[in-house]
């Protein structure tokens, strides 16, 4: 999403470290290109203009100035600056009563109704019980929609139709989730496609009936400057408790990110990074900020290797690696849990000190991993756990198959190959380590 962003305050940075030490008008000249990037970003202008001169009178100082590393001084500074602009530390859901209610609201098409079902389904995992309740009786199929995605995720959905008044079905909802067990309910309230006083008034009432825990404003990332508006105009009339913003994952400028907490005072609590079922995440703004000046993301990285990862089949891979018993079955598997990860230029992105150009001049084809799932799916049983005898009249058989080529068939197999050896020659060094040292070596 901050692409752009990025690459522009990495060339005003770039600019920086060009000129060894900084005087008060190289500074100057920096924010001033710091302020066009932000405005282009589609940051609010008065955000933009408390922003530049919070870091000028930070780094104007003769502490940086006459520092042997100024520009790493600037760069801690527009970070930090970055991080209180974005709500300091994250904020966490309250979930202190029970059952706790989550009410979600916002116009048409922020997407309310996915992030119903993201949000329940990120609380399951969490050992929470939630129960998703269908308030928008107005928009066609918007209960089905909901009652899908529940089905989808296993997840029980309230609703008593599109004739029953939101409010009734509120009150409801909640009553049924505490006779239930229920200990989260998440309301997905109506939208329009603009405010107006009926919708306001609608959602005021279920606030009333039902006393939420949060009141949580559904932000398109995309809207840009509009998502500043509509965010204060819902505060104004509901006392937001935070935001979430969607489509994080997008090609969208940022400026509403960068905006909405500002400006309202309220938090951005979870961000959307995808349409996947599982693509919803606690907003960092640490993070974000050091994603956004280029410094890579990997707590996140970390966090999502570990929830793709099975530990016990990491364990029984590690053995097999040692053993020099790794096959095209481990290799599918491995494939298969790296794609849960999430799309491969997003965690290529959150490599400290990664290059965006590179990612781009790379032409990274997340449509290659695919190519090689086909071709190790159109293996048999026996040829996987057995590659050496895949002669040539099996490696035409393979790649009709997967609708692939010949020499794309023969490069994964050499590729495998070669890591095979690789990683005999690692053991090999390990087990040499081990009789000379007396030690052992961890893998």
């Amino acid at each position: 999403m901050f692409e752009s962003l990025t690459e522009k305050l990495q060339n005003v940075f770039k600019k920086l470290r060009g000129k060894g030490t900084l005087s008060e008008q190289d500074v100057s000249e920096a924010l001033r290109e710091i302020r066009l990037v932000l405005l282009e970003a589609d940051v609010n202008y008065r955000v933009v203009k408390d922003f530049v001169s919070a870091v000028r009178e930070r780094a104007v100082g003769q502490e940086v100035l006459e520092s042997l590393s100024p520009t790493q001084h600037v760069v801690k500074i527009v970070n930090e600056e970055l991080i209180n602009l974005l709500g300091g530390t994250e904020s966490n859901l309250d979930l202190s009563s029970r059952p706790s209610v989550i009410m979600l609201v916002g116009l048409h098409g922020s997407g309310k109704t996915t992030t119903a079902a993201k949000l329940a389904n990120q609380l399951r995992k969490q050992g929470r019980k939630p129960l998703l309740v269908a308030l928008d009786v107005y928009r066609p199929a918007a209960i089905k929609q909901l009652q899908v995605l529940g089905e989808q995720l296993g997840i029980p959905v309230f609703a008593l139709g599109d004739k029953h008044d939101p409010v009734d079905i509120a009150r409801a909802a909640v009553n049924s989730a505490s006779s239930g067990g229920h200990d989260v309910v998440i309301m997905d309230t109506a939208g329009r496609l603009h405010i107006d006083q009926q919708l306001m008034e609608e959602i005021s009432n279920i606030k009333q009936a039902v006393s939420p825990n949060e009141i949580l404003l559904v932000v398109d990332a995309m809207t840009g400057q509009d998502a500043v508006n509509l965010a204060e105009q819902f505060n104004e009339a509901l006392d937001l408790t935070g935001f979430v913003l969607t489509k994080l994952d997008s090609d969208a400028r940022g400026g509403a990110a960068l905006s909405i907490k500002a400006v309202t005072g309220k938090p951005i609590k979870l961000a959307g990074v995808g349409e996947k079922l599982d693509a919803l995440e606690t907003f960092h703004p640490q993070r974000m900020a050091s994603r956004i000046l280029g410094m890579g993301d990997i707590l996140s990285l970390i966090e999502k290797a570990e929830a793709a990862v099975d530990e016990k089949k990491a364990k029984e891979l590690e053995q097999k690696l040692f053993e020099n018993r790794f096959d095209f079955e481990d290799y599918l598997e491995q494939l298969q849990q790296m794609k849960k990860m999430g799309p491969l230029d997003q965690i290529l992105s959150m490599i400290p000190g990664f290059n965006r150009k590179i990612l781009r001049d790379a032409e990274i084809d997340e449509k290659q991993l695919n190519r090689v799932e086909a071709i190790i799916r159109s293996m048999t049983p026996e040829e996987r756990r057995r590659p050496e005898i895949l002669n040539g009249s099996r490696r035409r058989r393979i790649a009709y198959g997967s609708g692939t080529s010949i020499q794309e068939v023969n490069r994964l197999i050499k590729q495998f190959e070669e890591m095979k050896k690789m990683v005999r020659g690692i053991v090999s060094m390990q087990e040499k380590g081990q009789r000379h040292a007396g030690v052992t070596w961890p893998f």
